[in-house]
This record gives structure tokens, sequence and C-alpha cells, in this order.
């Protein structure tokens, strides 16, 4: 596990070491045990190692026995040691213990096909010095970040955005496209960044790079949800605890203490449970819970953590929290609409003092239909459609009504059909809302990127059946943009890796043939994994409602930091940036105070705000001396 970045020149300019050394420094967190470089002409390969496996010789770069491949690696492969003993039976020779180096031999055999034999999560750049050559590749459900920009003749790489910003050639110019993605679904897309030229490289995906030609990019895996009719409840029930085993033995693979997140849901003490059978000593378990009661979860956490015997610690938060704002906005490294980002983060900074690797339960909900959403959008469905004429005059109705007004919502949901109407109830901001948060001459930038029209056409593709076509939409979108960078940002903020064996790509490939009509049962959702940890986990915990990892923001913007958010939206550095309309962000801080649930429009916003003082007002290099 680490941080890597690099510079591949493709059209002459140099490359200078500097420049290499600068992207890793502000990535030491992700790797503060090692650092390790690769220069020759015209490339630059840098990494920042947590040293996980093989702890003395484990060094990278890696090379391959001539000196001629050589590769930087972020995260872990589980099947090394079988693809090791394979590649030795073909004559390559090993001059380490670890996984990394398993990458580059398999190159040597299978070239850029050399992702389809890897078994984890991972994120690397290979040099091919013969061909000239640059291969990045990301794992298959996007556990791991790559950050890319092509800029005056040369590819930038790094694990996080904030490393190539490093590179003065690099504009902090901001891409409306990412800025219409992030205040209508929490994130910025699968393939942008929040900074204009600077992109992500998509899950399941892979680039390549010579001189004298465009990079190229490619898919290399894509999940297809193909429900298997022709099968039992019991074998798929069966085939899930077997699988889940499996994978959660092979996360367990480290040269350093592992321990695991537990918040008393059925993911993360499925997970506890399976781990628990596979350890002599306590694993030890770490929660977060908060002093206001209809948040707290912290007597679930205990009761499995008492069940399976952990070393279990804890830790309660209250509204000081968000002391940690400002730390949150330079790890996070780009505005994040999620608010649970902040307990992880703290739960994160809880386990570092115990371990360096983390299991966590994160991909159930997507994979097994475990969201309340799903639930909502077929009893949507199972209602008859209002006539063309009538969903007409409610969407005309709606507009007409002032923000904020009982039933204008209703209505306007009720005005959408099909994959709209899923749409508009994901959003943060609907698009009559859109225009009203910015300022006219912002909204005129943003206005040509419609974000709802990829995710509309990732919902058409598929099987057919509605359920599917949602949990595609959330593996391929939500699961990556939201929870997997939650859960990489933070813990490497203080410096632990965390693993999710739910998402090894097996697991993920068989929960996609379990027929939806299984896994949404009456009312009861994720119903094959339910059964498939019946009497392991105790009842009260499998078939207690799902609860999901919110805090109390709303308590504490009306209460002790409602001072803070007015300062923060209403201040002179945001109306300086004159990208939002402030009448409108007063009268959401007002009905906020008064009553109304937005919590995270505003923490949206405030997370935009800092994130714009961090990165545009102050610059990157700045504030990761004040960070580290």
């Amino acid at each position: 596990m680490c941080g890597i970045a690099g510079i591949v020149s493709l059209e002459g300019r140099p490359v200078f070491e500097r420049e290499v050394r600068d992207m890793c420094g502000s990535i030491a967190h992700r790797g503060p045990d090692d650092e390790g470089y690769y220069f020759g002409a015209g490339v630059g390969l840098g990494m920042r190692r947590l040293s996980i496996i093989d702890l003395d010789s484990g060094r990278q770069p890696v090379r391959n026995e001539d000196g001629t491949v050589w590769v930087v690696f972020n995260g872990e492969i589980y099947n090394f040691r079988e693809l090791r003993r394979e590649l030795e039976g073909l004559g390559h020779v090993f001059y380490t213990h670890t996984d990394t180096e398993t990458i580059v031999h398999l190159y040597e055999e299978y070239g850029t096909r050399s992702v389809d034999h890897l078994r984890g999560m991972f994120a690397f750049a290979l040099w091919d010095e013969r061909k000239r050559q640059l291969f990045i590749a990301r794992d298959r459900v996007g556990i791991k970040p790559l950050y890319y920009a092509e800029t005056g003749g040369r590819i930038l790489f790094a694990s996080e955005l904030k490393s190539i910003l490093e590179l003065a050639d690099v504009e902090r110019k901001l891409s409306w496209s990412a800025m219409s993605h992030l205040f209508t679904f929490l994130s910025t897309p699968p393939a942008e960044a929040i900074i204009d030229g600077v992109h992500k490289l998509e899950p399941g995906h892979l680039l390549t790079a010579t001189p004298g030609r465009a990079p190229i990019i490619e898919p290399y895996w894509d999940l297809k949800f193909e429900p298997d009719y022709g099968r039992e409840e019991g074998y798929f029930v069966d085939r899930v605890r077997g699988l889940l085993d499996e994978s959660v033995r092979l996360h367990m693979v480290s040269d350093v203490p592992v321990g695991a997140f537990l918040s008393g849901g059925i993911d993360s003490s499925a997970i506890v449970a399976t781990a628990t059978a596979l350890t002599a000593e306590p694993l030890k378990t770490f929660s977060i819970g908060f002093s206001e009661p209809d948040y707290n979860e912290l007597e679930h956490a205990r009761a499995v953590a008492t069940r399976f015997r952990t070393d279990h610690r804890e830790l309660t938060l209250g509204p000081d929290a968000l002391d940690q704002l400002e730390n949150l906005a330079w790890y996070l490294d780009e505005p994040f609409g999620d608010s649970s980002a902040i307990p992880t983060y703290m739960v994160s900074k809880l386990a570092s003092q115990s371990v360096k690797v983390v299991l966590s339960g994160d991909g159930g909900d997507e994979l097994f239909a475990g969201y309340d959403k799903y639930l909502v959008e077929r009893r949507e469905r199972s209602h008859t459609p209002l006539p063309a004429f009538a969903r007409s005059v409610l969407g005309k109705i709606a507009r007409t009504m002032p923000g904020g007004m009982r039933g204008r919502n209703f209505l306007r949901h009720m005005s959408l059909t099909g994959a709209e109407r899923y749409l508009d109830a994901c959003s943060l901001f609907p698009r009559d809302d859109m225009r009203k948060l910015f300022r006219p001459e912002v909204f005129e930038l943003l206005a040509p990127y419609e974000p709802w029209r990829s995710k509309a056409a990732c919902m058409e593709s598929g099987n057919g059946n509605w359920l599917s076509a949602l949990q595609r939409l959330d593996v391929k979108n939500y699961l990556p943009l939201d929870i997997l960078t939650k859960v990489d940002r933070m813990s490497m903020a203080h410096s632990i890796e965390t693993r999710v064996p739910l998402l090894d790509h097996k697991l993920v490939e068989f929960a996609a043939t379990i027929p939806p009509e299984m896994n949404l049962r009456g009312g009861t959702t994720k119903y094959v994994l339910k059964q498939a940890m019946r009497g392991i986990l105790p009842n009260g915990i499998i078939d207690r409602p799902k609860h999901g990892f919110a805090i109390p923001l709303g308590y504490w913007f009306r209460g002790k930091l409602g001072a803070y958010v007015r300062d923060l939206l209403l201040g002179e550095s945001a109306r300086h940036r004159g990208f939002f309309n402030g009448p409108y962000i007063e009268d959401l801080v007002a009905r906020h105070e008064r009553g109304r649930n937005l919590d995270l429009q505003l923490w949206t916003l405030i997370s935009f705000e800092l994130w714009a003082r961090v990165f545009l007002d102050r610059g990157a290099k700045g504030q990761a001396c004040e960070a580290a």
C-alpha cells in the first residue's frame, strides 16, 4: 500500500527529479515508511511506501530481471503467492518477496492483459523501457484511486489530485462539468476531477501512452448483472458464504497486525465474524458513536464485539469533531458531499493507534441490494404513472412554487417518470434549484453539462430488470465515487490500509448472478446475505432495520456550529469567490435553522468552500506542510 506519482514525456520535454519528488512529498501520509524513485530519459516514477507485505525487501519501484520494466504500485495483490509460483515455473526470477514484483513478470508474459490475472485492489504505473511505453491500470471496482493529466507533451499521474497540482504547468481552473456533477450527486464524476484537464482513470480501465501518439484508454473489465434463474436459494446462500470465507482469508494476509471497522450492521459484522474464525488472537475492532442517541449505534457494535470476543475500541463524537474540517479538506483532495467522511476520518484515527491494516464491510449494499431507496423505487414503480398532461401540469406548478414550500419537491417528483424520477430522488440540488444556487453567469457555464444523462444511460443498459439496473448504477458510480473514495482518503490520512473483502471481484461477479427477486424479498433487503449469515451472526443484528452511517450534522448546524456555518458560507471569502447566489444560500441556512433537513446541502457547500480555500486560495504546497 502506498501513494504513487510520476511523469512521462511524450514529446521530448525533460522530466526533472525535483518535480517527481515534490509530487510524492505531497502524499507522504499515504506512505510514511519509505520512498523510492526511478528516473530514465523522459520518465520519472515515484512512490511513498506503507510497509505491509515483505517489510525488508519490498521497496519500490520494482524491476524485472534486466531492468527494462519498472513499476510503482498502490494496493494489494491477494493471489500473489499463486502467481509467483506460476511465473517461477515459466522461468522468471524474483528478487523480492513482495506482491508488487508479480506485476512486472506478469507484464512480461501477458502485456497489458496482465491485469486479468490480478486479484486484489490496485492502481499501478509500469514503464517499459524497450517499447518506451507507459502502462497504467486501476482495479475493477475502483478501490484504489488514480488521477492523470496530459499537459505540455507530458503525462502526469498520481494517487491523489494534490500531487498533480504540485506542478506549475497545471492551471488551477475549475471543471464546470465536475462542478455540475458535484452539486447534483455529491461527488465529482467518474472520469473527471474538480480541476479542468485532470482526469480519473475509471475503475476497470487501463491507459497506455507512447511518444508520438495520443494516450489510449480502454476498459478491461465490466460487471454484468445476469441472474441465474436455474438455481435454488440454497445454492446462492452457500456460495456467498464460501466466497466470503475465501475472500476474508485472502484479505488477512499481512506482515503487520490486521483489525476491522465494526458498525454493528450486517456487512461489517459478517466480516468480523468471518475474520475471528481465522485468527488465534482476538481481532481488534473499532467503532464510532455519537452523543446524540438517535445516531448512536455503539450498542450494536458492542454486541457483535462481545459475541466474537474481539479486542474492541470505540469513540463517541460530538460537535467538536468538526474542528478537523480543514484537515479533512486537505486529505479528501476534492470537494465531497458525503458528511460520513467525518466519522470515517475519526474511526481511522482510532484504528491507527493499534493497527496498520483494517477490514471494512463496504460494498454489501450495492451487491446484495441493501439500500432503502430500492424499496422506495419498487413502491413507486407499483403505482400507475400519471398521464403525460397531468405530469406536465404538476411540473409547472412545482416550478412556480418558492423554494422550501411544502409539497414543491413532491409535485416535481410526481411529474417525472422512469430514470428521471429515480435520479431526481437521488439529487442534492435538482435542476431548477441548481439555477437558483449559482449566479446566472456561473450557471451558464454549468448548463451544458447534464450529469443525469450518463446515469440514465447506465440504468438503461443491462438485463432489463429495474433492480439490477440500479445496482449496476451504484456499483459504477456511487460505490467508487463516494464510498470507496471516502474510505481510501480518510484511512490513508492516518497511514492505514483499508481492505474490502466484499469487493473481491470473484464475489462481486457471483453476486451479479443472484436473481434480484431473491436479494429483495418482500420487505427484506440483502435476503441472500442475511441467510448466509443466519446462525453465525445474532438474529438481532441480521434482522434489525438498516441504519446508514449518518451523523447528526443537522443538530450541530442548528446549535453550537450555527455561527460557523453562516460565517463560512456567507462570509467575505465565499462572496468574493462569486460562484453562488448569496440570497439563496442565506435562505438555505435560514430554512435549516427553522427545522428543514438541509444538512447535506450545507455540508456540500461547506466542503467546497474549505477545499477552495486550501487548494485555490493557498495552494497545495502550503497546506501540505500544515496538515502533515
